[in-house]
């Protein structure tokens, strides 16, 4: 049975999480930055997600913005930069972030056939919703969840209840996409029909649940969810 809905992790999945980082380094006067964007981009992507986890075993939860904050102060000390503007800057372009270039086209493809679409993400609704609108998505999507709506982040199983809650539906009826393996794990283990984006080819988590579908792009959800 083909799903109904098909429900989109954000950041890494339809935003490209080291645009804010590629952006700065190429602007005048960032060349300490230039020198460094990849290893920061990446750090800053890791301890983001690594703060999310450890708030949630910790119960200290915070919004998603305050973890990105963090993330970029730990990923500077460790590039060793202290530029106050660059931090303004990668902080700026984080509201901002572009959609991969498949993203627009594959999600009006799937409105096209009838789908229900909406993004479940860690991330803030002012940065949802931000985000959304810069990208030019905004028409596309049902409903823009946020686990702000449940006080943990995922792979808590009460985030992705808020998808079923949403959309009055049974697990089995949602295709859930998604750039981080250990996402598309809590998802499968939840009960979700799951599609992993793993646009760097990394092996498969070594944890409970597990992906059905291993896509290198977005290109083909739509086929995917009417199969």
């Amino acid at each position: 049975m083909p799903a109904q809905i098909c429900i989109f992790d954000a950041y890494g999945t339809l935003f490209d999480v080291a645009a804010a980082a590629r952006i700065a380094a190429a602007e005048p006067g960032c060349g300490a930055l230039a020198a460094v964007w990849p290893k920061l981009a990446e750090d800053w992507r890791r301890k983001q997600l690594e703060y999310s986890w450890l708030r949630a075993i910790m119960g200290q939860h915070v919004d998603f913005w305050t973890v990105t904050q963090d993330a970029l102060d730990w990923a500077l000390d460790a590039s060793g930069l202290a530029d106050a503007a660059v931090h303004a800057r990668l902080l700026a372009l984080y509201w901002t972030l572009g959609a991969y270039a498949e993203v627009p086209a594959m999600l009006a493809a799937l409105k096209a056939r009838g789908f229900q679409t909406a993004i479940l993400s860690n991330g803030s609704p002012e940065m949802l919703q931000a985000a959304a609108a810069s990208a030019g998505i905004t028409d596309h999507l049902d409903d823009i969840l946020s686990v702000e709506s449940v006080g943990v982040f995922k792979p808590d199983a009460r985030v992705y209840g808020l998808v079923t809650k949403r959309f009055a539906c049974t697990p089995d009826r949602v295709l859930f996409v998604t750039s981080n393996g250990w996402d598309a794990a809590g998802a499968a283990d939840y009960g979700f029909r799951t599609a992993w984006v793993n646009r760097a080819g990394q092996p498969v988590d070594r944890l409970p649940g597990k992906p059905q579908h291993i896509l290198a792009d977005l290109t083909t959800i739509p086929e995917l969810a009417a199969s």
